[in-house]
């Protein structure tokens, strides 16, 4: 089924090769102009924030698939340096997450003792809870990690390679492969992927476990604030077991977690021609029914925030953000709003005192509403909602709290 039948209408095809079947049978169904390159680096000043380099957004399905990618993205715009700001980890919802998801892979698939790397580490805080869960050691490559900030879990039990994976790592023997919200960040999906399963080589019981934003919840939901700059590439169940499929793995599983926020994938080597979920694959007709209906949900849910956000404006209603990540940029640059928006919120000590890129809206820790109390608080991530009631509760403050 393609987009064109579901919609009975005409779409914009673009003649660009799919990065991972090389088709070029894609239609564009999303723009957004001039957004910033980055959205989770840190920016010092405001005005560093505001001429930040931007670039275009163009998404396009590919119906032979199911990648969709931005056909406009240039790798040339990022930085991935020690100033990039990804962590999750302050927040005690998401290391709760991660604990249980450690453990959980680490009992199916016996992780002790054993050799493992991770593609895009971060700051090391996931791979460090692996190795110390399961008396593992590990290896993570990562161009943004700090060695100042390495995780006390990982003392004496991983090593880290300030830098990008590519084929000069394939030698790094691993009994498990992790790569987890860095396969989005990487336009040339099917190369990467196989550079992966060259480094496995002939390793028949390596696991690899892949974690990626799922597209199909932000196609649903028009979340226009799930997409930006960074992330060039977008997978529904379907194209990412097309793509592990294609690049010679079986796929043992695909699954959704974190409130159907991250896909996950987990596979082992083959000739390609083993095992894999049926239902997997056979999902794009409805990926397509999903793209047709976030073009117009998307149009629904800007112009709805808008409306609210000018309303609160007028009314002299003090609105903030919490959570000073991509979706804060991507929900502000899109809606194009400024003053209707104070400033916005985080817990990570880091991004305090620096801006969002874009806007140039200051970043605040939780104790500056002790003096300016909010009336009303944006939340970026609806899974933090009871972690930031709370908080906001702790200080002796009630502002109506509303999620994305």
């Amino acid at each position: 089924m393609t987009v064109t039948a579901v919609a009975g209408a005409t779409w914009t095809w673009t003649a660009t090769v799919c990065p991972t079947c090389g088709a070029r049978q894609r239609v564009v169904f999303y723009e957004a102009r001039q957004v910033p390159a980055h959205s989770v680096l840190l920016m010092p000043t405001r005005e560093e924030a505001l001429g930040y380099p931007k670039g275009d957004v163009t998404l396009a399905l590919c119906e032979v698939c199911g990648l969709i990618s931005n056909v406009t993205f240039d790798p040339g715009l990022h930085e991935y340096s020690g100033r990039y700001e990804e962590t999750q980890g302050f927040s005690s919802t998401f290391n709760a997450f991660h604990r249980r998801l450690a453990e959980r892979l680490i009992q199916r698939y016996d992780l002790h003792g054993k050799d493992v790397v991770e593609i895009g580490c971060g700051k090391g805080e996931f791979l460090a809870l692996l190795c110390e869960l399961g008396g593992n050691r590990g290896i993570g490559v990562d161009p943004a990690f700090l060695a100042e900030r390495r995780p006390a879990g990982a003392d004496g039990r991983v090593t880290f390679i300030n830098d990008f994976y590519s084929e000069k790592y394939a030698d790094q023997q691993a009994d498990f492969v992790c790569c987890k919200m860095t396969l989005e960040h990487i336009p040339d999906t099917g190369e990467f992927v196989r550079t992966v399963r060259r480094g496995i080589g002939d390793r028949p019981r390596t696991i690899v476990f892949f974690q990626v934003p799922d597209v199909t919840r932000i196609l649903r939901e028009g979340a226009f604030w799930d997409i930006y700059y960074e992330h060039c590439s977008y997978f529904a169940p379907a194209s990412l077991a097309r793509l592990f499929r294609r690049s010679r793995f079986d796929v043992l599983d695909v699954t959704s977690d974190y409130d159907g926020q991250y896909l996950m994938l987990e596979g082992r080597p083959s000739d390609g021609r083993g095992a894999c979920p049926a239902e997997l694959e056979n999902g794009l007709g409805q990926l397509a029914a999903d793209v047709v209906h976030f073009a117009a949900a998307c149009r629904t849910a800007v112009e709805g925030w808008r409306s609210r956000l000018a309303e609160w404006r007028r009314l002299g209603r003090r609105t903030v953000v919490w959570g000073a990540g991509s979706k804060a940029v991507a929900f502000l640059t899109t809606l194009g709003v400024q003053d209707e928006v104070e400033y916005a919120v985080d817990i990570n000590p880091y991004k305090q005192g620096t801006y969002l890129a874009g806007t140039g809206h200051a970043i605040v820790s939780p104790e500056v509403l002790r003096q300016s109390p909010p009336d009303v608080v944006i939340v970026m991530n609806p899974i933090y909602r009871d972690e930031i009631g709370k908080q906001l509760s702790g200080m002796g403050l009630c502002p109506q709290l509303i999620t994305v």
